[in-house]
């Protein structure tokens, strides 16, 4: 008890500071103040990850004309709320300010369809969906036992039997999305232009050059200073740690 009243002590302080701290980095924004307000945001995001934060801080670094940080918070941003269309519009808008214009490898259209339906809304949300669609096949199972007319047994069980597979999906879909999130194996270029070497170290034959912006996926995570990475038209290669943060 002691503890859950400390808890609760510590949100009425805490709370009131992040709204006052927020307010304050979007008057920043308002007023044209980008670099205040990228400080301003910045801190925030030290006390815990939000997808409003890291879109804010994207927005202020593409006003500031810092692409690279811009997309990289504009990344971080969609990593939390997949679903939010405006991220994704000015994800996209910042991309066509960088150098490199890579064109993603085609692939099956349900692949294409499957991770629509997994991006149309985050994580909390799935789970939110997972425990209503539950309590609904409750509902539909009372249906069927206690349903004295064909028609609502027929109802509650293929009604629960629907829930049922809603439920399971969406679980799958939260668990993806976690994964997603925890696993951080994608990372935006930061440095002006990197040599992608063929092998890990500078000696390595010279692939091709990326440009800030870039983002890629990490694929070999096994050394300290050098990652291999592969682009989304299937490219691939090294680059130093260096050079890249991991969204």
């Amino acid at each position: 008890m002691k503890k859950l009243i400390l808890m609760c002590m510590a949100l009425v302080y805490i709370l009131p500071q992040y709204a006052q701290s927020k307010a304050a980095a979007d008057s920043a924004y308002a007023a044209e103040e980008y670099e205040k307000a990228i400080s301003i945001y910045t801190n925030l995001l030290k006390e815990g990850e939000h997808a409003d934060v890291y879109y804010n801080l994207g927005n202020a670094y593409y006003k500031a004309g810092r692409m690279a940080l811009a997309i990289l918070n504009y990344e971080r941003a969609i990593l939390l709320d997949p679903g939010n269309s405006d991220i994704r519009f000015n994800l996209e808008l910042a991309r066509s300010k960088t150098v490199d214009k890579i064109i993603p490898e085609s692939e099956m259209f349900f692949v294409t369809w499957y991770k629509n339906i997994i991006n149309m809304i985050s994580m909390d949300q799935w789970a939110y969906a997972a425990v209503v669609a539950f309590i609904v096949m409750c509902v539909c199972v009372l249906l069927y036992f206690l349903g004295n007319k064909i028609l609502l047994k027929k109802l509650g069980f293929f009604g629960a039997l629907a829930m049922l597979l809603f439920v399971l999906m969406a679980n799958v879909f939260a668990w993806t999305q976690y994964k997603n999130q925890n696993e951080r194996n994608g990372a935006v270029i930061m440095a002006g232009s990197v040599v992608v070497k063929s092998t890990p170290n500078e000696s390595g034959t010279d692939l091709f050059v990326l440009h800030e912006g870039v983002r890629v996926e990490v694929i070999d995570n096994s050394m300290k200073e050098w990652k291999e990475v592969r682009l989304s038209d299937g490219k691939r290669g090294w680059i130093p740690t260096k050079v890249m943060e991991v969204i």
